[in-house]
């Protein structure tokens, strides 16, 4: 497995800098950090407001959005957008980002924000100020906080493309077409499960008629699979994907086996069984039979199993 290099806000286990001392104690975090190589980062440390520290907080001055600290009167609105600018020009390369829910320099969504006279704004969604600069410069990239990764469903997507991400940029670092060619080839049911439409056009892209520079097929096949991935697969789609995988042995089984597979995929449809059932009886054949091209999938282990949880056992994908 390639090991991602992921942003963290710097509470998230790595330090005590929350505006009360505190650090955040979060499992998840704590597993992910020891398989990716983090990045860990405060944007309020770097702007100098220490620990322990008055709290900040998202004002709108009129429709200027400010970011104030009510007990002093400061605003730290231009150092905050200016630490932002400098760091993600200076970070390199990164393959995601977990920031700290809610915070108002690093919430990426549902942050609090109020009106002059201390009243909260009515808002639908806000991100804080470094995380708005984080989802405009890293569009592409999977961007997540603590507490929506509680979520199963939006980890085992936030992973699976955190790792995927991770996997094409070592090729980009040694770019061939072979090696781009081999990357497809491991990642089509990943991509079937997500989106086939953009399978095929990827499919297009690397199969590369019109003889284009490298260069230009890895830009376009990155920007391409970051937007395959980007939204989490229906369930139905992993139905699909495994029944395809079934193709591959339909000869070999007896008819009291494929009954035996086919029963389990229809309890998953039907919310009784873990998709863990299914992939678990295709993975064995794979093993049984020495079938090659499912061993490669990364369909079958998209991450690091010490970043899977025993309550992950029991879920399935999103009706």
């Amino acid at each position: 497995m390639v090991k991602p290099r992921v942003v963290f806000s710097r509470c998230l286990g790595f330090d005590h800098c929350r505006y009360n001392g505190d650090i955040i104690s979060d499992e998840f975090c704590r597993r992910l950090a020891a398989c990716v190589e983090p990045v860990p980062v405060c944007p309020e440390m770097e702007i100098g407001l220490g620990v322990p520290r008055d709290p900040i907080r998202i004002v709108y001055q009129g429709e200027e959005r400010r970011l104030l600290q009510p007990a002093t009167g400061r605003d730290v609105s231009a150092p905050m957008r200016g630490f932002a600018d400098r760091f993600l020009t200076a970070v390199g390369p990164v393959d995601g980002f977990v920031l700290k829910s809610r915070s108002p320099s690093c919430g990426t969504r549902d942050v609090k924000s109020y009106n002059e006279e201390g009243n909260i704004r009515p808002a639908a969604s806000r991100q804080g100020f470094f995380a708005a600069a984080v989802m405009e410069r890293f569009a592409e990239r999977p961007v997540e906080d603590e507490g929506r990764l509680k979520s199963f469903l939006i980890r085992e997507s936030f992973l699976s493309r955190l790792f995927s991400l991770a996997r094409f940029r070592t090729l980009q670092e040694k770019p061939t077409m072979a090696g781009l060619v081999r990357f497809h080839a491991t990642h089509k049911l990943l991509l079937m499960a997500y989106d086939q439409t953009a399978l095929h056009r990827l499919g297009r892209l690397v199969a590369n008629p019109e003889r284009r520079p490298l260069t230009g097929l890895l830009d376009e096949y990155e920007t391409g699979l970051a937007r395959a991935l980007a939204r989490p697969p229906k369930y139905a789609s992993a139905v699909n994907v495994l029944l395809h995988a079934l193709g591959y042995f339909s000869r070999s089984l007896n008819a009291a086996e494929k009954s035996f597979f086919l029963d389990a995929l229809e309890r998953y449809r039907a919310g009784r069984l873990p998709l863990s059932v299914p992939v678990s009886i295709i993975q064995s054949w794979i093993v049984r039979f020495g079938q090659p091209y499912l061993a490669e999938q990364v369909f079958f282990q998209p991450y690091p199993d010490e970043l899977r949880e025993l309550s992950d056992s029991g879920k399935g994908r999103d009706r």
